[in-house]
């Protein structure tokens, strides 16, 4: 297969229900050096852009089922691997279609008929122009990154119970070593911070120290974003560029919701720590690195390595020195203290003087268990400092009542006692799950593991162990 300009082959779908039409576009494109799938519809499309990294989609405008102007509104309104720019082709071409597609997002537009060049340059500047954006995206997120490095204020962890005394030990010991440490604990109960800790308090507190969410990033980005990538990797690589393990050499690098990690990068990684060198995608020279990992997640990485889908070598090589952060529900004594730290905070930035809380809201808050735990309650208390009247927090600024009732779920009923194993009856119950959420979903795997709460890679091992494989 022939590359593409910049030195890479452009990933292309092509949606158009005219097979003849169809057929020429795809022999056009591929004789350009693109590698080309096509669709019938947009159906079909959607689900080859889910399929596979994309970089840009050309579709018909008028169609059976889903139009052009719907394949595109259904490709800005959720996230798709790549991310791919789209360009419209019609046989109805006005200025009102062109002008409503640029404003839902379209890269371009061309009328029929068109000649071959007209095609080709269209095509050639829809995939510049997606290289120029990814280019300054990636610019934009490597400058908040070392913006944040630069201007964060690391405050206090808060905490007066006992088993933040012992996390406040530990980070004292673990801060004199380099091992690797993994944290766990419920989203917002300050995993981030705890790294931030550690790190400051570390001989690398004079280094960086670089976060990556490893879940707000697609799967084709993350090995970009973590090893970095030269000029021409793929397209939109239009120059050299560092990852995350580069810049954080020195330092402390951060990896945030761990077990997002696909399997793939995976493998790279435990090669990383094992090694300590980096090759950057598509790239041949081996850089070593100097980089202290601490990961962090708020799931239970057990189960992930038993089914396979963590791989087992990496969770002991990130598990060495495990830290668990209790969620706020389990350490209550610690309300107070956060209550007034973050009075204190968030009236001097927003400029609104409180005095404090009076003894019936404090009560209050600790009737509630914080499913959101710090975080929630950092939100909770700027919600009732921007609307509070007078100069101290009231019960009446904190809506709980509503969040402190009785949740009540669907009823499930217990078999008798003895009547089945407990393994066979939680194997039944899973399997009756999965099949409710494949119906709710209409068979669509990813929709399935969302409203699952699993990685897709989860809910594939699971429907093949109970024989869910099948269509139909």
């Amino acid at each position: 297969m022939s590359e593409a300009k910049d030195g890479s082959v452009a990933r292309i779908v092509v949606v158009e229900d005219n097979p003849t039409m169809r057929e020429g576009l795809e022999a056009m494109l591929t004789r350009a050096g693109h590698d080309v799938a096509v669709a019938p519809n947009g159906e079909h499309a959607l689900t080859l852009c889910r399929e596979r990294a994309t970089d840009l989609v050309i579709t018909d405008f008028k169609m059976d089922g889903m139009s052009g102007i719907d394949v595109l509104d259904a490709l800005r309104g959720r996230p798709y691997p790549g991310q791919p720019e789209v360009m419209l082709i019609t046989a109805f071409g006005t200025i009102d279609i062109a002008v409503e597609a640029m404003k839902r997002g379209a890269v371009d537009f061309i009328t029929k008929p068109f000649d071959t060049a007209e095609f080709s340059v269209k095509v050639d500047r829809a995939l510049a122009t997606r290289a120029i954006k990814r280019e300054r995206d990636a610019l934009r997120a490597e400058t908040e990154y070392l913006r944040e490095e630069v201007e964060h204020h690391f405050g206090e962890i808060i905490g007066s119970s006992g088993s933040m005394q012992k996390i406040f030990d530990s980070v004292r010991k673990i801060s004199e070593t380099s091992s690797s440490v993994y944290i766990y604990g419920e989203s917002g109960t300050g995993k981030e911070l705890v790294a931030r800790a550690i790190h400051r308090e570390s001989p690398r507190g004079g280094g960086p120290f670089i976060k990556v969410n490893c879940s707000a990033l697609a799967e084709s980005l993350l090995e970009s974003e973590l090893f970095g990538h030269e000029k021409g990797a793929f397209t939109g690589a239009i120059k050299e560029r560092k990852g995350r393990f580069e810049l954080a050499h020195k330092g402390t690098l951060f990896l945030d919701e761990i077990a997002d990690i696909p399997p793939p990068t995976q493998v790279k990684l435990l090669r990383v720590l094992q090694e300590k060198e980096i090759e950057r995608v598509g790239g041949e020279e081996t850089i070593r690195v100097d980089v202290r990992i601490i990961s962090a997640t708020n799931k239970d990485l057990g189960p992930l390595v038993e089914d396979g889908t963590f791989r087992e070598d990496l969770y002991y090589r990130l598990h060495i020195v495990p830290i668990e952060i209790p969620p706020l529900r389990s350490r209550k004594e610690d309300i107070p203290p956060l209550v007034t730290h973050f009075i204190q905070t968030i009236s001097g930035e927003i400029g609104k003087p409180i005095a404090g809380i009076s003894d019936r809201a404090l009560e209050l808050l600790h009737t509630y268990d914080w499913p959101g735990n710090i975080r929630e309650l950092e939100n909770m208390i700027e919600r009732a400092i921007v609307l509070c009247d007078g100069g101290i927090l009231e019960p009446e600024a904190f809506p709980l009542d509503e969040r402190t009732a009785p949740r009540v779920g669907p009823m499930i009923t217990a078999p008798p006692v003895g009547s089945v194993r407990l393994d066979d009856a939680l194997e039944e119950l899973e399997r009756s799950m999965i099949v409710r959420a494949l119906e709710q979903a209409n068979g669509v795997k990813t929709k399935t593991a969302e409203l699952l709460g699993v990685k897709t890679s989860a809910l594939y091992y699971k429907l093949e162990k109970y024989g869910l494989t099948r269509d139909d």
